[in-house]
């Protein structure tokens, strides 16, 4: 702000965290002098209300800095760290994000964080139900206005310390059209990608969702290794300590465990379990496993469950409560870096609904939860903080 002439210095009213320190007029300082010789003639009720401004608009810049603050995801050993510290990654599938209007975002994101969990998994590419909410375009460019969503939402969970995962795919046959459906479109993708969301570290990228599905009907799914290994190295050109994985369906024998570890070199491994009444009970053991291979390996990175079961998807068997907490228990004993709460449409029910995180055009999330899943997050929820309690009261006993 340039000088009015009254001679006393303040603050504009600018947004917080922005202190501007020219000299401005003050409604009180009216007759206390002007120019040069004006500021030796502040009274001293002008200069306490000054020195008050003053105060006050630094504790809004250090409010506005604290709100501003980038959380940062990294990786140590087999697990995540957020801003340093070792943490679980406790989240929910939150798919067509970029379909739901703010008010529907924010207040689900409430829930979320009210809950405790601390990371939601998006879509980058998605157009289920006739609704292309894309990020990028079919070429891998920019697409507006979901671009310009997803950096929204990236600010919105790092001002809350939440981590989100930008998925893409090649194609979801049943859910949408087919997307990215050549290599040149998909390195493109995921550099635009990592460039527009760079200044974000609060996030991850899973370059090609289940990219070993291998079929007539989403053929255009198939993400052979060694072009996995190039859109890891054209992400990693753009934005080198972005943390990426690609994720599979099924348990993987340890050989392919071998090419995500050292050939494609993700970040973390990404498996997604089968989806039968058996499940919860194995994922201890097969987490084990996985980690028993890395550390023959000579390379251990964390695994993270993104996409575990969830209801409405296998015919015969609905989860309950007591299934989602046996599985997240049975991550955790393993050895787990993160699992998530999964849920999606009603694949057997009239136009798939509730389709959940599908489609949050009409309702947000927490409003299509069915009450097994409502009581499933509150108690896995539970889990995950008994869990960092117990953690706390070890470390302040050892004093590490």
């Amino acid at each position: 702000m340039g000088d009015t002439g009254s001679g006393c210095y303040g603050v504009t009213s600018a947004p917080a965290g922005r202190i501007l320190a020219g000299r401005i007029g003050h409604p009180s300082c009216f007759g206390c002098g002007s120019g040069a010789l004006g500021i030796r003639r502040i009274g001293r009720q002008c200069a306490l209300r000054g020195a008050l401004v003053v105060i006050l608009a630094m504790a809004v810049w250090v409010a506005g800095a604290r709100s501003a603050r980038s959380a940062e995801l990294a990786v140590e050993g087999s697990r995540f760290t957020l801003d340093g510290r070792p943490t679980f990654l406790l989240g929910i599938s939150y798919y067509g994000a970029l379909g739901a209007p703010r008010r529907f975002i924010l207040e689900d994101l409430d829930d979320i964080e009210g809950l405790g969990f601390n990371w939601i998994r998006v879509w980058a590419t998605w157009s289920a139900f006739g609704n292309d909410v894309s990020a990028v375009d079919d070429q891998g460019g920019p697409r507006e206005p979901y671009l310009g969503k997803l950096k929204w939402l990236m600010g919105e969970c790092d001002r809350r310390g939440m981590v989100v995962d930008v998925t893409l795919t090649r194609g979801e046959g049943r859910l949408g059209n087919p997307h990215l459906g050549r290599l040149a479109a998909h390195v493109r993708a995921l550099q635009t990608l990592a460039k527009e969301l760079r200044a974000w570290r609060n996030g991850y990228f899973d370059m090609a969702n289940e990219h070993n599905i291998r079929s007539r009907r989403v053929s255009s799914k198939y993400v052979p290794f060694e072009e996995a290994r190039k859109l890891r190295d054209a992400l990693k050109a753009v934005d080198p300590n972005r943390l990426v994985t690609i994720s599979y369906v099924r348990d993987a024998p340890r050989d392919d465990v071998r090419r995500y570890v050292l050939d494609v070199r993700v970040d973390f491994v990404s498996p997604h379990r089968p989806r039968d009444a058996r499940s919860p009970q194995q994922t201890r053991q097969v987490t084990r496993q996985y980690l028993a291979w890395m550390d023959q390996l000579g390379r251990v990175v964390p695994v993270h469950y993104q996409e575990p079961f969830r209801r409405d998807f296998t015919k015969g068997w609905q989860p309950t409560a007591e299934d989602f907490v046996a599985d997240l228990r049975g991550a955790i004993e393993g050895g787990a870096a993160g699992w998530c709460f999964h849920n999606g449409d009603a694949r057997f029910e009239p136009q798939s609904r509730p389709r959940r995180s599908f489609d949050m055009r009409k309702k947000r999330l927490f409003e299509q939860l069915e009450p097994v899943e409502r009581a499933a997050v509150r108690e896995v929820a539970e889990v995950v903080r008994r869990r960092n309690a117990e953690l706390g009261g070890r470390r302040a006993e050892t004093g590490r």
